[in-house]
């Protein structure tokens, strides 16, 4: 039952800044805490800890979207519900009542609540109905699918077949911490699937019958589907050359068996360890190993993780890893492995080009991934890109297939709409990022769901890229450098593994690295969403992007409109402009003898240049925002267009809606509005 707690550290909810959160112990809670926050001059209270690694909510970045981001890892929650809207949070957050009372701020909370620190997605579940979505893979990806698709009621069938050897886990933590119990890090346990209906067959598959909609698999079983997603991730790459593929000893890590076979080998005594590539992963084994082991990595680069970071940022994790005793044998060309004289069954030595020789009680090979497709390689109908992806659109859905076949994760090449893209088309991108095979998963499950209720195509809803690394330090990263980038722009002090790096394409900002410098990640991610990151130019004059305003270009004018579903009156709009390749695109909130009108939230009107040329006008009466097609819509968080569902007297527009309070606010007098009180 819900009982009345004092909140320790607030004494009035007027203290709050607009777009800001205020953290507070709660009396009466041992160690239970809540995030107060402040959006369009409405109050929330939440669980205060991000329900991915537990990072302070307090330190991340609230957007006057309705939204807070994690400053560590990029898991995103609308603030009004306490959902999930973007990876990695497997949960959402309570939400509790708050308010004023005798001087002081109250939550009413059930106790269970405030402590447990999440709210887990309700998933029970009984199969019911035609509909059997098939999903290949068992990653980060697939989770987002199965999860989100039971969290919005698909009721039909969900069978996920996986060669894995365990359920769904965390594998960020393989390369961080060489984990070797699995149900340390499953997203969910196997209790959870069976709740939920989720059929989880372990098995290798072997072919997909697009025409007949089923999937075979190694144990000559067959699967039939209405949906299908390809979600199978990558595959570790091998080395070519002499004695790696013969040899003891030498090893791939992308399970948790991978991780129990490097801990086997070690052993207790210090062992040498080389590890071939200087990769994300290889860096990361290179961080963990070097307690109690005698590293060295080497590359054909000059300086580590080159390609995506840069020579001037890699050094700075290289010299990291240094103090720690980590060696590198850098613009190295590996030549040959050669046998142990103790046992020549293993590995005893990877010899360079160059003549050098380094002895080796076990190698870790971290050369990159390639996309799990072998499945797919002789289907008459795929076509694979080079690299063995599948090209898919927007929702991630695979062309040629009637719409029913998604491919997502380190398999799918997808249009990437953030900086440095295509404005219009987006550019096709594979991104191999944790975060994006989940927030992937999470896209098609709600335009899987969507397809079940509508014959019009559901916008997907856009993300950031974000990942994060333990390479002697705490890295944070957002945007992507894939479509390339011409320099970087480092702020901090870069010396003491302090800093953000600005990866720039012109003057636009593509992507930013981070360490020891949060909330910067966080808040450049959103700016990013928002399309309002400051430039090069101006990062290179000191911008201070945790300072950075919102919203950019505001335009007022006065608009007289007749509605004949409500009397004729003057309506005040305030109007934010954005970009649209169409039209100029306006938002604005109706006013009312100087008061918002109560039903009226916000509203984007479609004027085509000329201003003059306003054909239409939405009365968002008829807009209930409780109803799921309307929560969907505002769940977007973003500007774009939507034709009308609902039908006002004066005619069918185009539209979107955003919350009032990713735009601003005004005053209104009897002169009309002024533009004060923007945020």
């Amino acid at each position: 039952m819900a009982s009345e707690f004092r909140l320790k550290d607030i004494s009035s909810l007027a203290d709050i800044p607009n777009v800001d959160k205020v953290e507070s112990e709660v009396a009466g809670i041992e160690g239970g805490k809540v995030l107060v926050v402040r959006v369009n001059d409405e109050v929330y209270a939440l669980n205060s800890r991000c329900t991915h690694y537990g990072a302070p909510l307090k330190l991340g970045v609230v957007s006057p979207d309705g939204l807070i981001t994690c400053a560590w890892h990029g898991a995103c929650f609308n603030i009004s519900t306490g959902d999930v809207e973007d990876a990695p949070a497997p949960s959402a957050l309570n939400k509790f009542e708050v308010y004023e009372k005798d001087g002081a701020v109250y939550i009413r909370a059930e106790p269970a609540a405030i402590e447990g620190g999440q709210r887990d997605p309700n998933v029970k579940c009984a199969v019911a109905g035609p509909e059997k979505v098939v999903v290949i893979g068992g990653g980060s990806g697939t989770f987002g699918v199965v999860q989100t698709l039971r969290e919005l009621n698909f009721k039909g069938s969900i069978t996920v077949i996986s060669f894995e050897p365990n359920l769904p886990l965390d594998r960020t933590k393989l390369s961080k911490a060489l984990i070797q119990d699995p149900k340390k890090i499953e997203l969910r346990p196997k209790e959870w699937y069976n709740a939920a209906s989720i059929d989880m067959v372990s098995d290798v598959v072997t072919s997909v019958d697009f025409g007949t909609k089923t999937v075979s698999t190694k144990s000559e079983k067959s699967y039939p589907y209405t949906k299908l997603v390809l979600a199978t991730g990558g595959i570790p790459r091998q080395i070519p050359l002499p004695g790696f593929q013969e040899l003891g000893n030498i090893f791939l890590l992308r399970f948790v068996t991978d991780a129990r076979a490097i801990m086997a080998a070690l052993g207790e005594t210090k062992k040498k360890v080389v590890i071939v590539g200087s990769s994300f992963i290889g860096m990361e084994v290179g961080n963990t190993l070097s307690k109690g082991n005698d590293v060295t990595i080497i590359d054909t680069s000059t300086t580590p993780l080159e390609r995506v970071m840069g020579e001037e940022v890699g050094k700075i994790f290289q010299k990291n890893l240094e103090k720690s005793g980590v060696k590198f044998k850098m613009s190295a060309q590996v030549d040959k492995a050669t046998p142990s004289t103790a046992d020549p069954s293993k590995v005893g030595a990877v010899h360079l080009k160059d003549g050098t020789v380094l002895p080796s009680d076990l190698v870790i090979l971290g050369v990159g991934v390639r996309p799990a497709t072998d499945f797919l390689n002789d289907n008459p109908v795929i076509s694979l890109e080079k690299d063995g992806s599948l090209k898919t659109d927007e929702s991630f859905v695979v062309s040629g297939l009637g719409g029913d076949v998604f491919a997502i994760g380190d398999i799918a090449t997808y249009p990437y709409h953030g900086p440095g893209s295509d404005p219009e088309k987006g550019t096709y991108t594979r991104i191999e990022h944790w975060n994006v095979a989940q927030d992937a998963g999470r896209s098609v499950a709600r335009t899987i769901v969507h397809s079940l209720a509508s014959s019009q195509p559901l916008k997907p809803k856009s993300f950031i890229p974000i990942f994060w690394s333990a390479v002697g330090v705490q890295l944070r990263f957002c945007g992507s450098t894939a479509a390339g980038w011409d320099s970087v722009v480092l702020k901090g002090d870069p010396e003491n593994a302090k800093f953000a790096a600005y990866y720039c394409k012109g003057q636009t900002v593509v992507a930013v690295a981070t360490v020891a410098m949060d909330p910067i990640m966080a808040k450049s991610a959103v700016l990013m969403r928002r399309g309002n990151m400051p430039s090069k130019k101006e990062i290179e004059d000191d911008v201070d992007v945790l300072e950075v305003a919102w919203p950019k270009n505001i335009n007022i004018i006065y608009i007289t409109l007749k509605s004949e579903i409500s009397d004729t009156y003057n309506s005040h709009y305030w109007l934010h402009k954005t970009e649209n390749v169409e039209s100029s695109v306006l938002a604005g909130a109706i006013v009312s003898n100087g008061k918002l009108l109560p039903s009226t939230a916000a509203v984007v009107v479609a004027l085509m240049k000329p201003l003059v040329n306003l054909v239409a006008f939405l009365d968002l009466a008829h807009v209930k925002r409780g109803t799921d097609g309307d929560q969907q819509l505002w769940k977007r968080r973003k500007l774009t267009t939507y034709r009308a569902s609902h039908q006002d007297r004066i005619g069918t527009i185009k539209f979107c809606l955003a919350p009032l309070d990713s735009l601003g606010f005004v005053n209104v007098d009897s002169k009309g509005i002024t533009s004060q009180g923007f945020t």
